[in-house]
């Protein structure tokens, strides 16, 4: 057991991924697309079709949205990608709201003395926008973008300064993509998947160390996660 871990807990740091893991983001998320895809006459796509698409920033996917739709150069892709930006940012907090059972993992987090942070590749400022207007910026003890450190995941450049912006100690990472099990893994951190997420595979081929179902199922998980990780 990590002796830096209260409450018996086996870690002191859980680190969340934001988009398809903590929030469902999902309905603005394709509600900026289809307005960048309406620009130029391309049909909307739906929220189940975007799904998958998330994770990778939002010009990836963007370029994905296009791609689905007939494709595009990478001078249209600029100009639609300023358009989705801009159209995101006046509408983020829509449809947004927070996984069934997040909300209480976090609480239960919290009373185990768990430091928590956000390491998404949305942009910082919309990432700290959207947890502003849920009421949840105070949850967290680092807050990091794909932009805040000039490099997003897979890199476990921005994991590692999550654990270190969060006090250092023993930490295990939450997420739906290749990306996070990717940079959480090159950063030595244990990595559980959401099954309820974005996913653009099925989450047995991710690599995680455990899946989740549900948020009711976090606590346990990271339990049982605990004594093995090194």
């Amino acid at each position: 057991m990590d002796v830096n871990s209260p409450h018996g807990f086996p870690f002191s740091i859980v680190g969340f991924d934001l988009d398809g893991t903590l929030l469902d983001t999902s309905g603005d998320l394709a509600a900026a697309v289809n307005h960048a895809l309406a620009s130029i006459g391309r049909d909307p796509l739906s929220v189940e079709a975007v799904k998958p698409m998330i994770g990778g920033g939002a010009r990836a996917m963007l370029r994905h949205g296009l791609d689905a739709t007939g494709g595009c150069d990478d001078e249209t892709l600029d100009t639609l990608h300023r358009r989705l930006l801009d159209y995101y940012e006046a509408n983020l907090a829509v449809h947004t709201a927070p996984f069934p059972g997040a909300i209480q993992a976090l609480d239960a987090l919290a009373e185990r003395g768990v430091t928590m942070g956000i390491m998404t590749n949305k942009l910082e400022r919309f990432a700290r926008a959207i947890l502003g207007a849920l009421g949840l910026t105070d949850r967290f003890a680092a807050i990091i973008g794909g932009d805040t450190l000039g490099v997003a995941k897979p890199s476990p450049v921005p994991i590692q300064a999550l654990v270190d912006q969060c006090g250092g100690g023993k930490a295990a990472f939450i997420g739906d993509s290749i990306f996070d099990v990717q940079a959480a893994r090159a950063a030595g951190l244990p990595v559980v998947a959401c099954r309820f997420g974005f996913l653009s595979q099925p989450v047995e081929t991710l690599g995680a160390d455990a899946i989740i179902d549900g948020y009711d199922t976090l606590i346990p998980t990271l339990e049982r996660l605990g004594p093995s990780a090194t």
